[in-house]
């Protein structure tokens, strides 16, 4: 069985071709980004109409393949930003409509799971997911992955998007705060994120704002790398030591940034265990992981009736069952 998977959350469109016994044939990314600002929804879904065709052509020029040779097609049906989830949602319809394909809709925090898991070879981590809109630390029990600490109002990705923003950097900003806390040397005092178990940045957001003209930008790169990505990993440790798992998955795009991935490479190696993330296309929204996980959701409920596929915006992680752990 062959998968065609069609990404489309936020500000990324991808289209990935994936077999049944996990090879991915082809994985293609366009970027919406924007010197002004953050994300604009309406613009990201007309830059993702435009791109789509010359994206999925790609795709199959990569993989060797045809669109008559594929046998499935899903798409991120939740969550994400509504405009943006309709254009793939539509594109997908579309193609299963006319070539006579399957359909199956996918939630996009599982589906950075489960090419977590293909690509790294674990089957039952401690996962710690972080992207601009997602921040949570997930692991499988009973049917379903539960979320055991998250974000109580924005992600991690969108704290680094708006700081960068104040700091004149532009979006996507996590990489550039990256690049900047390089040079930083001076840890600044500010708010600690934890809130028990789970995680809350605008307290640090708000601090940033009102210290950005005092310090320097290397300064409060580097400071804010060091608060928030602390506070990750305490989290990350806490849900290790009670769940007494030996494996922790770091995925979503922040996970590419490397000071993140040291400090929890430090703190597994303490405990232990051992610490799990995918290379770096993977890590990022990608149309590969929506396919992987559309062949597992198929192989075991199906496909999805037409009607079934409207996208949801808010569908969290753990409202979905898993019948294939």
């Amino acid at each position: 069985m062959i998968c065609l998977g069609i990404e489309s959350t936020a500000h990324n469109i991808g289209v990935g071709i994936v077999n049944d016994q996990g090879q991915i044939l082809a994985n293609v990314v366009k970027k919406y980004s924007s010197p002004k600002g953050g994300i604009h929804p309406r613009e990201a879904a007309i830059f993702m109409m435009e791109n789509f065709p010359k994206v999925l052509k790609e795709a199959l020029d990569r993989s060797g393949l045809t669109i008559d040779q594929i046998d499935l097609i899903a798409f991120s049906k939740a969550p994400g930003l509504g405009p943006c989830l309709r254009v793939g949602a539509t594109f997908a319809r579309y193609l299963a409509l006319k070539y006579d394909k399957p359909l199956v809709g996918v939630n996009h925090c599982i589906a950075h799971i489960e090419i977590g898991r293909l690509s790294c070879g674990i089957k039952d981590p401690v996962t710690l997911y972080v992207s601009g809109g997602n921040t949570q630390v997930i692991s499988y029990a009973q049917g379903r992955y539960r979320v055991f600490g998250e974000t109580l109002d924005i992600g991690i990705g969108n704290l680094l998007d708006h700081i960068a923003i104040d700091l004149g950097l532009g979006f996507p900003g996590g990489p550039k705060i990256e690049q900047l806390a390089l040079k930083g040397k001076r840890l600044i005092d500010l708010p600690y994120p934890v809130k028990g178990q789970d995680i809350q940045f605008s307290g640090v957001l708000t601090k940033v704002r009102k210290i950005k003209d005092q310090y320097s930008p290397e300064d409060i790169a580097f400071s804010v790398q060091e608060h928030v990505f602390a506070a990750l990993v305490e989290i990350t440790e806490r849900c290790l030591s009670l769940l007494e798992k030996d494996e922790v998955l770091l995925v979503g795009g922040v996970a590419r940034n490397k000071r993140l991935r040291q400090m929890l490479e430090t703190m597994t190696k303490d405990r232990g265990a051992r610490f799990y993330v995918p290379e770096f296309d993977l890590c990022d929204d990608n149309g590969a992981m929506i396919a992987w996980t559309g062949v597992l959701k198929y192989k075991y409920s199906g496909p999805d009736k037409l009607e079934d596929t409207i996208p949801k915006q808010k569908e969290r992680t753990d409202e979905v069952e898993i019948p294939w752990l």
